[in-house]
């Protein structure tokens, strides 16, 4: 977690300093003389987690230009210079904020204010849970229905396309047909249902060489729509050693924020399974299917679909199952 802090006293600087050693990777400035919102501006969009050590309306007139959705704004809290409260102001699941001043509360002995009204009634906070779980919110509009829904004593149901450990929180019901809450990876399911992808399907890629980022992403468009595999749960691309250098394919990872893994030609020929072989490719590269065997040896799961090949790209997706579990979330 990317965390940038700022203080505004040397007690606040202190403070920072021993908050610090909770928090190893966060950043800790002191604010000068008008420096508060550049520093702010900066900050904001490049970091998980903003930390002001100081007045809480300091801080919200600091972030006020900068707050666009739950989705998108970074954790923000705030802790007082004497290190007596530590307060998310926002972001509280979704991004992280109640946990991250839960953790820099323990660190200082202060006292952690969450607001947020599930945690107030000791309710299930979905969005929270998903975030721990590394499920992406496909449509975060949904989270106040089913927030409501569990803060009016109502019961909400739940279908997952994969086994979760524990037990079910409060209020919270396993269902098949008619639930509110959707894990999966796929596009179908009920329209008024929040939807939670897990983050669980690899990009296997073979190209010509010069093959253009924006080809790329059209062959990918193509194979999830064929598929019915969500956008969001594609974590990973995966492609032969001799691809680790194409500028279209670094480019097309680089704007979709995904990382890339390659295999020499052995590599990938040792990999168990049946798949589309290929003479010429085994010419050519040395391994009878760069794709579909590089999706499954960076997945370490199974095939989801089988090459499809167009203007120079073959993509193929591998799928793993993902380790889901109820716990507490704070």
């Amino acid at each position: 977690m990317r965390i940038a802090a700022i203080a505004f006293t040397d007690c606040g600087m202190a403070l920072g300093r021993r908050l610090q050693e909770a928090e190893p990777g966060m950043t800790l400035d002191r604010c000068e003389k008008g420096g508060l919102a550049s520093w702010t501006g900066r900050s904001f969009g490049a970091n998980d987690a903003l930390v002001f050590i100081g007045a809480a309306g300091i801080a919200v007139r600091a972030i006020a230009p900068y707050v666009r959705t739950k989705v998108h704004d970074p954790a923000v809290v705030v802790l007082d210079e004497l290190g007596t409260f530590a307060i998310p102001i926002l972001s509280g699941h979704l991004g992280g904020a109640n946990e991250l001043a839960v953790r820099l509360a323990r660190c200082v002995r202060a006292l952690p204010v969450v607001t947020t009204a599930t945690d107030v009634h000791g309710l299930f906070a979905v969005d929270s849970w998903a975030r721990n779980q590394g499920l992406t919110v496909a449509n975060p509009e949904r989270i106040k229905w089913i927030s409501a829904r569990l803060l009016a004593g109502e019961t909400v149901k739940l279908k997952s396309l994969y086994p979760i450990s524990g037990h079910l929180p409060a209020q919270v019901e396993a269902d098949e047909e008619g639930y509110d809450i959707l894990i999966t990876h796929r596009t179908r399911g009920r329209a008024e249902a929040l939807r939670l992808v897990p983050k669980i399907v690899t990009v296997g890629i073979g190209c010509k060489r010069g093959t253009a980022a924006e080809t790329i992403q059209e062959a990918l468009d193509a194979a999830l729509r064929k598929s019915g595999c969500h956008a969001a749960a594609v974590k990973a691309v995966a492609t032969i050693d001799l691809k680790a250098n194409e500028p279209g394919l670094l480019a097309f990872c680089r704007s979709r924020g995904l990382p890339l893994s390659t295999y020499s030609a052995a590599e990938l020929a040792a990999v168990p399974g049946s798949f589309s072989g290929s003479a010429f490719v085994k010419k050519t590269t040395g391994v009878d299917n760069v794709c579909e065997r590089a999706a499954v040896l960076r997945s370490g799961g199974r095939l989801l679909s089988q090459k499809e090949a167009g203007n120079g790209v073959t993509v193929a997706l591998a799928i793993e199952e993902p380790k889901l579990s109820f716990g507490e979330e704070l």
